[in-house]
């Protein structure tokens, strides 16, 4: 079992700032909201247009003592992200942003997670991955399915402070696993069809629901739970949410499954795929077209775009320059900042990061779809 220790980097403050609110409007500004009983203070941040606010306890941020729990050490980084967007987007349908506010789950603890995603044996009856069925073919053993789990709790507010009233949980679903006969030996991996995950993520997800409503201070708690497949290591596009259902107060299943429709992809697009949107592939070929054109030191521009039921939600951009100058990367990000507002979408909320190979140098963004862009150039005054 792995737990990865995650900095909170770029790609998280960003994400935090659109989904969650703006942390730099929270406790430690005069527009905070807070909340005082006999022994905790709470407040919650300012919150951006259409997200959460979060609950912060005592002005510190909680994270979630799950983050990081892995079944195996074979993962795309890419799909942590895109795991963490996706269940604040598919939260929203259930947990309404004007009703709750938002911390990382803290109902799961570090041990109950790793002995869930480990395999159902004799030692660990809470496992629930698949037994070992000791066969080594990739087609007849029995696969690592749940490789992550995630949480994310919803409170109200009521006289005396904030109440649990919600858990938003995501089952992350191995696509392939990846597996060795022999340490250090050759690697090999089994392919996981879509409808096995389904069947498993639902199965799973029920077991789960039941657990948690088997105790006595979550038995009233309504708990959504999403299905996420996760991506081989080589994708460079993190995966998808293809499923979620909610199970109400004392129930111990979910009775009704929702469809997601999620695509994502790479652009340019490699091997003559076909874009999912033209126009997008347009937009994103004229903006790319002129950076290159004004700036000869830019060695790479490519974009990740997320789908929701065929609309574009999403659209992440990343430039690498072969310049180290302030000035160089102040000037060169006010002209991506004037480019995009020309080319890109109007329809959803985009970022852009400027890196070099060492590290990053701007970020250029826009927090939601009507938003305005807004600049930040590193090491500068």
């Amino acid at each position: 079992m792995k737990k990865f220790i995650q900095a909170l980097g770029l790609a998280g403050c960003v994400l935090l700032l659109t989904a969650c609110g703006n942390l730099k409007n929270s406790d430690l500004a005069s527009n905070s909201t807070t909340t005082t009983t006999k022994s905790k203070k709470y407040s919650t941040t300012a919150t951006s247009e259409g997200g959460y606010s979060v609950l912060l306890k005592k002005g510190v941020y909680k994270t979630s003592p799950i983050s990081g729990l892995e079944a195996t050490n074979y993962d795309n980084s890419v799909d942590e992200t895109a795991m963490e967007r996706g269940l604040i987007r598919i939260s929203k349908k259930v947990f309404s942003t004007k009703s709750y506010v938002i911390q990382e789950g803290q109902q799961l603890d570090e041990n109950t997670v790793t002995d869930w995603l480990g395999r159902y044996s004799k030692s660990n009856k809470a496992g629930l991955n698949p037994v070992n069925n000791g066969k080594k073919s990739s087609s007849t053993r029995n696969p690592v399915i749940l490789q992550q789990i995630m949480e994310e709790d919803f409170y109200t507010r009521t006289a005396s402070g904030y109440k649990l009233a919600g858990i938003s949980l995501s089952l992350g679903l191995n696509s392939v696993d990846y597996y060795t006969n022999t340490t250090g030996g050759t690697e090999y991996s089994t392919d996981i069809s879509l409808a096995k995950r389904r069947s498993f993520g639902q199965k799973t997800a029920n077991t789960i629901v039941e657990r948690l409503h088997a105790k006595k201070k979550l038995k009233n708690i309504p708990i959504m739970v999403g299905l996420f497949s996760k991506t081989d290591t080589d994708s460079l596009v993190g995966g998808t949410y293809f499923s979620y259902g909610t199970a109400s107060a004392n129930s111990s299943k979910i009775t009704k499954w929702n469809s997601v429709n999620e695509k994502t992809q790479v652009l340019p697009t490699v091997d003559n795929a076909k874009a999912i949107s033209a126009s997008d592939e347009s937009k994103f070929t004229s903006f790319k077209d002129e950076i290159e054109d004004y700036f000869p030191n830019v060695s790479g521009v490519t974009a990740t775009l997320r789908y929701v039921d065929g609309k574009l939600s999403y659209e992440s951009i990343a430039i690498t320059t072969q310049f180290y100058g302030y000035l160089q990367v102040q000037s060169f990000a006010e002209m991506v900042k004037t480019r995009a507002q020309k080319y890109l979408s109007q329809s959803a909320p985009v970022e852009i990061t400027i890196s070099s190979v060492n590290d990053t140098q701007a970020v250029v963004s826009k927090e939601t779809a009507t938003g305005a862009y807004h600049m930040h150039v590193y090491g500068g005054n």
